[in-house]
């Protein structure tokens, strides 16, 4: 077992996984009580042994990443059968988690033993605790609970339920080295070299075939083991490539062996680099296939969200990743809750979730103006601005983003007065995401409080740009031209500042017909 890779990040933004914890529980403390098994701050001033308890259903996990997520934390157990509870203790780096038998708990702290366990890249401690089972709070721990109930429903279909099937899917011999790759919801390229790369963390990948079939972009892989095979099938299947799209669903292959004539973009031989391109292609050699598995790494860093494959030990992560995209349907409405109804409007909501996708009509509802549907171009979009979106501060307040039942948002009939809080965007000029392979696409960040400036005319200065983002409410801490000065970084004090200013000021005009574009940054300055 200690050949399984226990650290897979291809190295960017948000994975599937958050898309749920984010939606579901952005509290501080999610319901924790103070009960503790004896560590402080998950610190190792106390060194631990697993035999220092008993074994317990109930197993104490410690020196958890700050930002790790209840999800996070159950798809630690999730490969060796039901988790009934988990608590969560985030100011000491702490949790609990209780699984369905103490059969299951033993399977999992024996496994982790072999391959140490990682949480967002970071190693963390798993031993027994000397509960014998969770008693949470039911009100405060609602949140989590939330999580564990959509869980075991992906269990339920078709995950292991007990700790015997969960070891066997991991112990059966695999039947093939070679794995067949269909990606659903394809919103933005898979290449053969993004492939490459995600996969090549389980194992060497020696061939591979890329090919479009039933209008699906499919390939066929295959490495030097099938055990390798086994464990990227077991980690990878069901995991989106890039936040909310691109959703990997993995079979293995009835060929143990696959032909390869040329090295070009559809397929490579990686043993045997001298094959001709076909086609009239520029053939690949290594060293250029090596820089392209570096050029691999940028794209998906560029590409919104991409995802950190979860770590081969957390084989049912792809559960996780199924549970985060909710009840998926083909919805392209939001629901968007705790909004300021004295400051809203349809077009301030319009330019904050245009920055995700383009927006077709906001109704902010007659009787609950506290809230209002959005009604984006498809449901990715309605994806990425969930994502993004939820647990922001919009006008002082933390608003709620959820998928929507409807389908669409409905005009009010002719002649009936809704005093204007329904708007039909459908024509505006200001979509950002009209054009296929819009550089946009590639510029999708979560709001940060630097934001990018663009389309600024010659003569304009920065103070002139700062008194104009000071005067939407903020402090500009720091401020760069780009060379050419057209374009330029800008730093509120806080991110919502910058959601402020980036509400009132994107598409504003600054003279002579030019409007300032402005977007979130991934950059500091």
């Amino acid at each position: 077992m200690d050949g399984i890779v226990s650290d897979v990040g291809v190295g960017v933004k948000r994975g599937s996984d958050e898309l749920l914890s984010s939606s579901l529980y952005n509290s501080p403390n999610s319901g924790m009580s103070s009960i503790s098994d004896g560590t402080s701050n998950g610190s190792d001033s106390k060194k631990f042994k697993v035999e220092d308890a008993p074994p317990s259903r109930v197993l104490h996990i410690r020196k958890l990443p700050n930002e790790a997520t209840e999800t996070e934390v159950i798809a630690l157990g999730l490969p060796f059968g039901k988790v009934t509870n988990i608590l969560t203790l985030k100011g000491k780096n702490q949790a609990f988690l209780e699984m369905g038998t103490e059969e299951a708990a033993i399977t999992m702290l024996n496994y982790y033993m072999a391959v140490t366990p990682h949480v967002r890249n970071a190693p963390v401690i798993i031993q027994y605790s000397t509960h014998k089972e969770l008693k949470t709070d039911s009100a405060g721990n609602q949140r989590a609970q939330a999580v564990l109930q959509a869980v075991s429903a992906v269990q339920g279909g078709g995950m292991p339920t007990s700790s015997s099937s969960a070891s066997e899917s991991a112990l059966t011999p695999a039947p093939s080295p070679v794995l067949r790759i269909i990606i659903d919801n394809m919103f933005y390229p898979v290449t053969l070299d993004v492939l490459q790369q995600i996969f090549s963390k389980f194992g060497t990948v020696m061939k591979i075939i890329t090919f479009t079939k039933n209008n699906q972009f499919q390939a066929l892989l295959q490495y030097s083991e099938p055990v390798n095979a086994q464990q990227a099938k077991l980690a990878l299947d069901g995991q989106n490539i890039y936040n909310a799209c691109c959703t990997l669903r993995i079979d293995f292959s009835k060929l143990v062996n696959l032909n390869v004539k040329y090295n070009n973009d559809k397929s490579r031989d990686y043993t045997r680099p001298e094959l001709p391109s076909g086609d009239g292609q520029p053939s690949v050699d290594p060293s250029v296939a090596a820089a392209f598995s570096k050029d691999s790494s940028s794209l998906l860093g560029k590409i919104p969200g991409a995802l950190s494959p979860l770590n081969a030990a957390a084989a049912a992560a792809a559960a996780a990743g199924r549970v985060a995209l909710g009840h998926t349907g083909t919805s392209g409405v939001l629901l968007v809750s705790n909004l300021n109804e004295e400051m809203v409007t349809p077009q301030s909501l319009f330019t904050l979730f245009g920055v995700y996708g383009d927006v077709q009509r906001v109704k902010i509802l007659y009787n609950k103006k506290d809230s209002a549907l959005i009604q984006m171009a498809d449901s990715n979009q309605a994806q990425l601005a969930m994502s993004h979106l939820n647990g922001q501060k919009m006008y002082s307040k933390i608003i709620r983003v959820t998928l929507s039942k409807h389908q669409t948002v409905q005009l009010p009939r002719e002649g009936l007065d809704d005093q204007g809080l329904t708007k039909d965007f459908t024509n505006s000029p200001l979509h950002r995401f009209k054009k296929p392979g819009s550089k946009n696409f590639q510029n999708i960040f979560p709001p940060s409080g630097t934001l990018h400036l663009s389309n600024i005319p010659e003569d304009i200065t920065e103070d002139d740009l700062r008194v104009l983002f000071s005067n939407s409410g903020g402090t500009v801490k720091a401020f760069k031209f780009f060379q050419d000065h057209k374009m330029a970084l800008l730093q509120m004090a806080s991110v919502e500042e910058a959601i402020q200013g980036l509400i009132d000021l994107h598409n504003y005009n600054m003279g002579n017909n030019h409007h300032l574009r402005v977007s979130f940054s991934k950059s500091t300055i």
